[in-house]
């Protein structure tokens, strides 16, 4: 993480900090989201090798994702509280499938390019974590539990 938050410092983006290790950053720009991960694609191809979609949200966003929480009434675990950042909003078709193979104590809410998903006996088994986190969704998409969610939103306010 120390090389990738160089990596964007000497690119010249400002205020960068990263959090844990799965390529979580937080950064100023004056670039819309879609430039910021269009240029944060470029630079890790260019730079690292590295073929890997970027997904963006601004401070608003995040805020907004987390001001939503709609599953805050059984998701008790913020471990194993799942929210998937896409990049584009989920077809209905998609949705369905993802709720099709949830378990009867898990749930899932998609809300524009987000899919929140409780997993309350974690995702190791889960077969709605293996819909989310697999290839095909159809679009890009990272996942992050809900406490690296709020994490991240708490760093882009400090």
């Amino acid at each position: 993480m120390p090389a990738l938050r160089e990596l964007f410092t000497s690119a010249g983006f400002e205020d960068v900090r990263t959090y844990v290790q799965s390529g979580n950053l937080v950064l100023s720009s004056d670039a819309s989201a879609a430039r910021l991960a269009r240029d944060s694609e470029r630079l890790l191809a260019d730079r690292l090798g590295l073929s890997v979609a970027v997904i963006v949200r601004t401070r608003e966003e995040l805020a907004e994702v987390v001001r939503r929480n709609p599953l805050r009434e059984v998701a008790v675990n913020p471990k194993r509280y799942q929210v998937s950042f896409l990049s584009a909003e989920p077809s209905r078709e998609l949705v369905e499938r993802c709720a099709a193979v949830a378990a009867p104590q898990e749930r899932v809410v998609a809300i524009g390019r987000e899919i929140y998903a409780w997993h309350p006996e974690g995702v190791a088994r889960s077969r709605l974590w293996a819909r989310l986190a697999g290839q095909d969704l159809g679009v890009a998409a990272t996942a992050r539990n809900w406490t690296t969610v709020t994490t991240l939103l708490a760093m882009v306010d400090e």
